[in-house]
């Protein structure tokens, strides 16, 4: 049977809230059962490729998110699906910035950012700002991060769900000004609005950012007492980046 594309949206849109979630593997059968969908309808690949993508670009899994984004895009532009072209757009933009393609991800992501407008929606857009600004920052463009970021602060307050992560990128990027109290302070905010929407994925993020400072400031029980507790709540997606990462530097800290 057909199933109609509002079956690929729900799997879709359960695998992000899975991941987020911090249950990496439900959002992987999620993903599977989205790609499984009947239905091959130009609209229906378009999306089942850009939810798949924005799941690899969460995992890390950035070449698989640039090449599904890709074909996300060349299906929306063939057929003249503009909303779908524009988030395709933001998507590549950011996993080929996380690629080393600094230049090409900020033009793609502003072209995107400047298609949402058109659209007159503001859905998200928050977020993608957001990709805005690690993209510069990326590229050494520090001043310009920040500044976007900030932008990315004030474009919505109400839309929740990537603002644990916004709130962790200035803690980044006010880390290299050289602002270390308020980028421990903006860690700890990014940590407790992860913890009010139970967002284990953010929230183990933005403490292994907190730990690495906290480390370096020679306060090394407190960064391995709070990276353990997060890290010991999982109980799958071992093979991830983050979860990789926060292992490395949970064995630094008990060394």
């Amino acid at each position: 049977m057909r199933l109609p594309v509002g079956a690929i949206l729900a799997f879709g849109v359960a695998s992000w809230n899975a991941w987020t979630l911090g249950r990496a593997d439900v959002a992987r059968d999620r993903e599977s059962c989205m790609m499984a969908v009947e239905n091959t309808s130009p609209y229906a690949k378009a999306w089942k490729a850009y939810y798949a993508a924005v799941l690899r670009a969460r995992l890390r899994e950035y070449e698989q998110a640039e090449a599904l984004a890709a074909q996300a895009l060349e299906l929306s532009e063939q057929h003249q699906f503009t909303w779908t072209a524009a988030v395709a757009r933001l998507t590549l933009g950011d996993a080929r910035s996380r690629l080393g393609r600094g230049a090409e991800g900020i033009a793609l992501i502003r072209r995107g950012i400047a298609e949402m407008v058109e659209t007159g929606s503001r859905v998200a857009i928050s977020i993608y700002m957001a990709y805005l600004a690690a993209a510069q920052e990326r590229a050494g463009a520090i001043a310009d991060a920040l500044e976007t970021i900030e932008q990315a602060l004030q474009a919505n307050s109400e839309e929740a769900y990537y603002r644990s992560e916004i709130f962790r990128l200035r803690g980044e990027l006010r880390l290299k000004h050289g602002e270390t109290e308020l980028a421990e302070a903006d860690f700890r905010e990014a940590i407790a609005l992860a913890q009010k929407m139970s967002a284990k994925a953010w929230e183990l993020r933005a403490t292994t950012s907190l730990a690495r400072l906290l480390a370096k400031q020679g306060r090394r029980d407190e960064a391995r007492v709070m990276l353990a507790e997060i890290y010991g709540w999982f109980t799958e997606g071992f093979d991830t980046a983050d979860l990789k990462d926060a292992k490395a530097l949970l064995d630094e800290l008990s060394a």
